[in-house]
């Protein structure tokens, strides 16, 4: 991770602007002297620089939760909060170079409200997207991109969206869209199981699962679960394809038995099944003659709209700052899910939650901002899913008093 140690930290005053960096306003924790976030704004992309004493060592870096999948602009923060505020720089690892011509117009890295906003435009059956009539295909970790550069260029009227968290991955994929120039190709740096939530019903022509972490001592983080299959069963087409390929034997036979769980399902098993284009750990696997998987699930059935009432308005926040401080550690389940105060900071006029909530087994985590009596998620809203909208009530409730 990107990171600058400093001798010491020096504030600034707030807000300012250098080089194009918009330094917004820093929160406090209030119950770890060792934590200070700052809202920065580079580019369109708002995230919080963290800075944060380790082991002896005041260092800075970006906030994990809020990091943006450009490396660039988290690397021009940094920079640039150093030079405004005088810091004195004992060892980074930040490079001061210019960014990458080939990421300089690409336009392929959206952000989960831009699908927000184009599904919702096309929710109704019938209903077009921006990119028009064209056939949409998923795949969940791309990695090296390999698989999913190949099909773009192979199907140019097709539309894939590529989702990824690992960030060196999604930079070489978009150096990778420059080069070629392809315009049929969305990147997104987002949980897979929360995006497809979002995902209207009877869209989806494929989706792919190619090589995800086994996570055998994490059983809970795996892509493939019940109610990801439920939720890829609702936004593929009428023979719509989820398929997965692993070379680890566990995950094959949990996911194996996963899929035929289902009281009605249409599965196609392969073992050590060529394809058109490989990565390169497959083909270190083959030389090492490895097993390799393939599930394939078809979806038989047309699914009803996706429907989700509700918005994640706030009232007003009659709850005193003080009481809000208190919420620290606080956990209320209900039918469905959960919210969990993690942690609370003050602001110059106001206080900062952050905020894990949603369902148990994909929680989404987030801040939420209260200036005076105005309540505002930060730097997004959540997703719009059954149990994130069941938090927020929750929520509203709460800060209501």
């Amino acid at each position: 991770m990107p990171h600058l140690h400093i001798e010491k930290f020096n504030e600034i005053s707030f807000p300012q602007t250098e080089d194009g960096v918009v330094f917004n306003f820093m929160a406090k924790n209030v119950n770890h002297a060792d934590e200070t976030l700052i809202s920065t704004t580079v580019d369109g992309d708002e995230f919080f620089l963290l800075l944060k004493e380790e082991e002896g060592k005041n260092l800075l870096k970006s906030d994990k939760l809020t990091r943006p999948a450009s490396i660039f602009n988290v690397h021009k923060a940094l920079l640039t909060y150093a030079k405004v505020a005088d810091l004195n720089i004992l060892a980074s690892n930040v490079p001061e170079h210019s960014k990458n011509v080939h990421l300089e117009e690409v336009n392929a890295l959206k952000d989960i409200g831009f699908f927000a906003e184009e599904f919702m435009k096309g929710s109704q059956k019938g209903a077009s997207y921006s990119w028009g009539d064209k056939n949409v295909r998923i795949e969940v970790g791309f990695g090296s991109g390999r698989h999913l550069l190949h099909q773009a260029v192979n199907n140019p009227d097709t539309l894939f969206i590529g989702i990824e968290i690992h960030r060196p991955s999604i930079e070489q994929v978009l150096k990778q869209v420059s080069i070629q120039k392809l315009d049929n190709l969305f990147v997104l740096d987002y949980d897979a199981r929360l995006f497809l939530e979002l995902v209207p019903s009877n869209l989806i022509e494929k989706i792919y699962v190619h090589f995800p972490v086994p996570w055998d001592k994490k059983p809970h983080r795996r892509v493939i679960s019940t109610s990801f299959i439920q939720e890829s069963r609702r936004v593929l087409q009428v023979d719509g394809r989820l398929e997965l390929r692993t070379d680890s034997e566990n995950y094959y036979a949990y996911s194996y038995e996963t899929f035929i769980a289902f009281h009605k399902t249409v599965l196609y098993i392969n073992k050590n099944k060529d394809i058109a284009i490989s990565s390169k750990y497959e083909d270190r696997w083959k030389k090492q003659e490895k097993n390799i998987y393939d599930v394939t699930m078809i979806n038989e059935e047309e699914s009803p709209l996706l429907k989700l009432e509700g918005s994640f308005d706030f009232v007003e926040a009659k709850l005193p700052h003080a009481k809000i401080i208190e919420l620290h550690g606080a956990t209320q389940k209900f039918d469905g899910g959960f919210i969990h105060f993690e942690r609370v900071y003050t602001l110059a006029d106001g206080v900062m939650i952050r905020l894990s909530m949603g369902s148990f087994d994909k929680p989404e985590h987030l801040y939420v901002l209260i200036n005076e009596n105005r309540v505002s998620y930060y730097p997004l809203f959540p997703l719009k899913s059954k149990s994130n909208l069941l938090a927020h009530e929750f929520l509203n409730r709460t800060l209501h008093g």
